[in-house]
Order: structure tokens, then C-alpha cells, then sequence
């Protein structure tokens, strides 16, 4: 999303409530809708600007002003039928840049047919950044694109107090490492003279499977 644009924020559960949040935290006007009273008013102060309304009614989003905003998110998810209708409103009402949440594939296929700019699937990408922190010795992680991410992890054995830029790490296992973070300090950009150490926790770049077999070596 582009910085400080307005946003309408549609559908407050815990997706939308969270983004909501962040968004005004970060200082971004939000528009926030829902047609749940008990959950608007337990809101209410801490978001830009709150709403109890049915985002699928055209004429209620046209009264809140929704036209006049760049950028829209359409956090509801469990209810397919009235995301996909407020997707399909807010592409009639001409917003430059549409956000929208799946639950699955093929609800997201839909959104994606009738307008919407980026389709999300926060359940999914979470479950699979948990998975990978589950299974190896990452202590985070990230999908950047279909085949790449990016993970913190420490340094196996063989790379401590090698120079980078001799290590053959790329050549060897297809990764890079970005940054480096010493014990008590913070990261720092990685080069070619960089030495990692014992305690170290560094952060890798690179093909999915090629991330997954670093952070597994000794």
C-alpha cells in the first residue's frame, strides 16, 4: 500500500482489526465499516474514523464517503458472498487500489476475476510461515514471491569466521546472506569481509528450497 493514503478498512474482524490498528498506529487516515454495533463501538477512539454500516449497500458506501478514498481492504472473509459483493462495489465505485481477503483459492480466483487488485490469504501464509518455524531451525520467516523468501536463522558451523566473500555461500547453496546481527547489538548489512561468529543470527535471501536446506545445515 502506498504511504499515508487513506484507506477504508471493510470487515473488523481479526484481520481487519489488526490491519485497522496498524494502519493508524503508523499514522494513515482509516475509514473503518462494519455492520456489527457491539464491535464498532469497542473500537470506537481508537481508529481515525468508525462506522456500523452494510458494505454491501452501494448507497451506504457512497454516504461514508468511500468514493473520495484511494485505497480499500475488504477484511471480510468467512461470509464469501458479501465479500465478493463488496469487492464488486467498491470496483463500481472506482477505487484506484483494491485489497482484498481469501479463504481460499478459488474465493480468491473470484476476487481477483471481478476487480480486485491483490488478493491476500492471511490464514494460509501464516500457517505456512508457522510450518517452516515448526519444522527447522529458522527463527523467522517470510514468502516474499512464489518461490523466494527470506529467513532468520543462525550460521552453521562450516561459514563461522569464514569471510563471505570467500565462502563460495551462493555457488554452493544458492543463498545470500543480507545482514548479521552480533549478540546484543543490531543487524548490519553483510560484505564480502564480513566473519560470522557463534550467537550470530543472520538473515538470508533465496529460493524457497535452497532457504530451507541452509537453515537445516549444522
Amino acid at each position: 500500500m502506498a504511504d499515508n493514503n487513506p484507506v477504508v478498512v471493510i470487515g473488523l474482524g481479526r484481520f481487519g482489526t489488526s490491519l485497522a490498528l496498524e494502519l493508524t498506529r503508523r499514522g494513515t487516515e482509516v475509514l473503518a465499516i462494519d455492520n456489527r454495533p457491539k464491535v464498532t463501538q469497542s473500537l470506537a477512539g481508537r481508529i481515525t474514523q468508525i462506522a456500523t454500516a452494510d458494505a454491501t449497500d452501494l448507497e451506504a458506501l457512497r454516504q461514508l464517503g468511500v468514493p473520495d478514498f484511494y485505497q480499500a481492504v475488504v477484511g471480510v472473509g468467512s461470509d464469501i458472498e458479501a465479500s465478493i459483493l463488496t469487492t464488486s462495489l467498491l470496483v463500481e465505485l472506482e477505487i484506484n487500489d483494491i485489497w482484498a481477503k481469501a479463504i481460499s483459492t478459488q474465493h480468491g480466483r473470484i476476487l481477483s476475476r471481478i476487480g480486485a487488485h491483490h488478493v491476500v490469504f492471511p490464514e494460509h501464509d501464516m500457517g505456512e510461515r508457522v510450518a517452516h518455524l515448526v519444522s527447522g531451525r529458522m527463527l523467522d520467516y517470510m514468502q516474499v514471491d512464489e518461490d523466494f523468501a527470506l529467513a532468520k536463522t543462525t550460521p552453521p558451523k562450516e561459514y563461522v569466521g569464514v569471510p563471505l566473500g570467500r565462502s563460495n555461500l551462493r555457488r554452493k547453496y544458492g543463498v545470500t546472506i543480507v545482514a548479521v546481527k552480533a549478540p546484543g547489538e543490531e543487524f548490519t548489512y553483510a560484505t564480502a569481509e564480513t566473519e560470522l561468529s557463534y550467537g550470530d543470527v543472520v538473515l538470508v535471501s533465496g529460493r524457497t528450497e535452497q532457504i530451507e536446506r541452509f537453515a537445516e545445515l549444522p
